[in-house]
Formats: structure tokens, sequence, C-alpha cells
């Protein structure tokens, strides 16, 4: 039996046309009708920003703002998806750390030789950069290969699933964990990580890490906190989906104007807001979709990028994916920025089985696509970070 779902129509509509009942969206469960048609006042600016004469760009998923408001900070991934070689057993030479000025001028570049898999950034209050690190250069055996074929020599420097904290001018401040991280089947530190997704530091100092990229093990899901000299402080969570204390893949962080902390639950479709202390749940919204990334800003507007719905997760098909753009206050969505390759697909059940499809009858999109890192300067400017498409987005108020 096959039933269907134009991604983008009425599905959306209907959510939208509740007027006064909307803020039960808030609570709402995870089979809500999809949010697909709010307004988009934003016009895209492609290639805003320039990389040196013969560097392309990288796969990105880590975009946030410097203190000054108006300076954009991105990590990517040696124009790759990757800086580490696995073929030839090297490094780039590439520093995947960079700062631009609003014009889109590269103005500093660091970071070279230490991160393999750069994936969050954040940019405290007193203006130093923080980036995760999610994946490592130790050796392993091709595709293919038996278990027991002998693994390649380990590298000089092992390097991965770290965080790395830089100072404005882009000094080596601070790592946290261990080089390598925990790896399967070993004894796990507390204090380091497998997989780590993002950062943010809390006013007083004290530094929260996101850590689980997969909905099985030997990934994890958890929170990890230290105080603002890299002391283990605490650890939070665990994998699952239940309404209290279970993540899968806890991929975003983000605090509003009343302290609570936001983590977008990429996984289980919704954002969790928990108290910022206790990691009490306060509330479970499933209105801004599948979110890799989350920022929120001084007037406590919620940025939420999906780059997933339908083209890594087929059963959340009938969400668009793209930035919805709401209030933390209430939980209402007032703007939605589509991705372009998600217009005009379809979603079926087939069977039983999520089927996505184009307009003209091919196969939907699939990969990561359109933003997964997302950030707003002081004027209302929104950057996405993609990983698909390799590129920064500029989107402008048209």
């Amino acid at each position: 039996m096959l039933q269907y779902v134009r991604v983008g129509l009425m599905a959306g509509a209907a959510v939208v046309a509740a007027g006064a009942g909307y803020q039960g969206l808030a609570q709402g469960g995870a089979n809500m009708p999809p949010l697909n048609e709010a307004p988009n006042p934003f016009q895209t600016i492609e290639n805003h920003f320039k990389l040196p004469a013969g560097r392309a760009w990288g796969s990105t998923s880590a975009v946030d703002i410097d203190k000054d408001g108006r300076t954009i900070w991105v990590a990517e991934r040696c124009s790759a998806n990757s800086c580490w070689d696995a073929e030839k057993g090297e490094m780039s030479a590439l520093d995947p750390v960079l700062k631009f000025d609003n014009s889109g001028k590269l103005l500093l570049s660091v970071g070279k030789g230490m991160m393999v898999f750069p994936h969050g950034i954040h940019v405290d209050r007193d203006g130093n950069i923080w980036v995760t690190d999610g994946n490592d250069n130790l050796p392993r055996r091709r595709p293919g290969q038996p278990a027991n074929a002998p693994l390649p020599p380990a590298p000089a420097k092992i390097v991965g699933h770290q965080v790395h904290k830089f100072s404005p001018d882009g000094k080596h401040l601070m790592s946290l964990g261990k080089p390598g991280g925990n790896q399967p089947g070993q004894p796990a530190d507390p204090g380091s990580f497998y997989q780590p997704n993002d950062v943010i530091t809390y006013p007083n100092g004290d530094i929260l890490v996101a850590e689980g990229h997969g909905n099985a093990p030997p990934s994890t899901a958890r929170l990890v906190r230290f105080d603002k000299n890299g002391k283990f402080l605490r650890e939070f969570g665990k994998m699952g989906s239940g309404p209290e204390g279970e993540f899968m893949q806890p991929h975003g962080l983000a605090f509003d104007s009343r302290g609570r902390l936001f983590v977008a639950d990429r996984s289980n479709n919704r954002i969790q807001i928990l108290d910022a202390d206790t990691y009490k749940t306060l509330d479970t919204w499933y209105q801004f979709s599948r979110l890799s990334g989350i920022f929120i800003d001084r007037n406590d507007m919620v940025y939420g990028a999906d780059s997933e719905s339908g083209s890594v997760n087929p059963p959340h098909g009938a969400w668009m994916r793209g930035m919805r753009i709401g209030s933390a206050k209430d939980g209402k969505v007032r703007y939605f920025i589509p991705d372009p390759s998600s217009v005009g697909e379809t979603f079926s059940m087939v069977d039983g089985k999520p089927v996505m499809t184009k307009a003209d009858g091919s196969p939907g999109a699939r990969g990561t696509l359109a933003a997964e890192g997302v950030a707003v300067d002081a004027d209302g400017n929104i950057y996405g970070a993609e990983v698909g498409p390799r590129a920064v987005k500029k989107y402008i108020k048209k």
C-alpha cells in the first residue's frame, strides 16, 4: 500500500493554521505534522567567503561569531572531509580554523596538524575559540581486509577526539581529552572523548561538551562538564530515546537568555531543553525538526539547521530540510529557509518503508545536505556551514 505526502504542502499548512493553538507545539509529540510552510524572508548569498587562491572548501559543520558580533569563525576539513589522508598516512598542510571579516576576507588561519575532523565550534565571552575534533588518525585496516590483517604503521603523532581552545589571536591554549580519545573496546577515561560533537562555555567558565555521533555502540551519548581549567567535573546522559536523561546524537548546544540549555538531540528529532546545572528536562520540542545545528541570538531567536531529514533519515522525510527560525520564549517557528534540494520531493510509505522521490520521479537526494552548522551575526545575517555541499552560505533579509 502506498501513502504519500508532498513535502512542503498541506501537512505544514495545517500546523500554521492552528494559530492560537500553536503554543501546544512546544510540548507536541514526535508524531506532530511537519512544519514546512513558514515564510522565508531571506535570500542566499553564495561564495561570500574568499579562500586563498587554489584552496577549495572542505566539508564544514562548524561556524560561530566572534565576540565583536561581526567577525566569523569557521572550522573546515582541509578541502576534503578529513584533515588526515589515510592513503598517504599524513596530515594536511592546511589550517582548518579560519577567521573572516564580515566582507568575507580571510584574516587568520590556525590549527594545522592538530585535528582530523573539526566538527563543532564555539566562541566564548572572552573571544577564545573552542573546536571539537570528531575523528582520529589511528591506523585502520582497509575495507574488505580480513580482521587479522596487519594494521598500517601508527603515525608519529596521534591526533583526534579532543576539544581544542585557541586565543583570539590563534594561540593554542588548551586541549581537553587524550589524543586519539576513548577507543572502542578499551577502558574509557570519563574526561576524554569518542566523537565529540559540540562545545559551549558557562558564564563562570565551565565547559560543556556534547559527545556521540552514532545511534548504537560503540558510540556514546552524553554531556561532559569541566571547570574553566579543564578539570573533569561530571558526565550526564546515556544513549536512548526516553524523555529524561537520554540522547541519540546530542549534536548541538546553545543557551537562551534565561540560562536554559538547548540540546539538538538529532536522531531523536527533537530539542531537549534542560536546566543547565541539574540537566533536568524542562521541555521537549519537535517543531524545529531534526537538528544538526542550533544557535540562539541575543533576542532569544532560535535558528535550527536540519541537514538530514529524508536524505539521511527517510522516516523523517515529510519534514523538509533547511533552517527553521523561531522564538525560545514560546517555541513558535516564524520563518523557514528550505534546502533547495528538498523542494518538490515526495515522501511516500511503500509497503511500510519510507521512500523519497524527486518531482521528476527519480530517487530523492541522499547524504548530509544543506546547513549543518548555523550562526547569526549582530546584524541578523545568518551563516550556514554545509558538510555535503562543502560550502558556507550567507543569508540576508530580502
